[in-house]
């Protein structure tokens, strides 16, 4: 399957997005990365260690590989986030098997609610980020601005 999406123009800036994967959903990110080839070749992808490799390896994409999850890896995106150097996530996550390192998933997930990073834990919602991302680069916006929420919406979920 191609990309539902042709880019007609370079995007004045490449967005940052995190690819990680569980074992048992590797095989999904990937199908779903074939798909999105060409929206993934324009943005700067960074992937926690055998998602990147295995990314990298089978489409021929430039990843910047972090170390296994189990190894840090989640730690290290989510310290990126936190710099404001990511600007979404997609972590196709098994929540059915469980990870010794369940801490660092969830400390991932929490640094992404509060710096209001999109994160997409399931196929649906990756392909709708996705999406969000090939539009933004067809009508040549800055990627990152079509999944950065607006200054209204920050300011209405402000705690007051």
């Amino acid at each position: 399957m191609t990309d539902p999406i042709t880019f007609p123009a370079e995007s004045p800036r490449v967005a940052v997005l995190a690819l990680v994967a569980h074992d048992e959903k590797k095989d999904d990110l990937l199908r779903l990365a074939r798909q999105y080839r060409r929206t993934l070749a324009r943005l700067h992808l960074i992937a926690t260690g055998h998602t990147g490799l295995q990314l990298s390896t089978e489409l021929d994409l430039p990843v910047e590989r972090m170390h296994t999850g189990p190894e840090g890896g989640d730690i290290q995106i989510g310290a990126r986030i936190v710099e404001g150097r990511v600007d979404a996530v997609v972590f196709l996550r098994d929540p059915l098997t469980a990870h010794p390192h369940e801490p660092d998933i969830q400390a991932l997930l929490k640094i992404c609610d509060i710096h209001g990073v999109p994160v997409a834990t399931n196929l649906a919602s990756a392909e709708i980020l996705l999406r969000s991302l090939s539009q933004a680069i067809w009508w040549g916006r800055d990627a990152a601005s079509a999944i950065t929420p607006s200054d209204a919406v920050l300011r209405s979920t402000e705690v007051r």
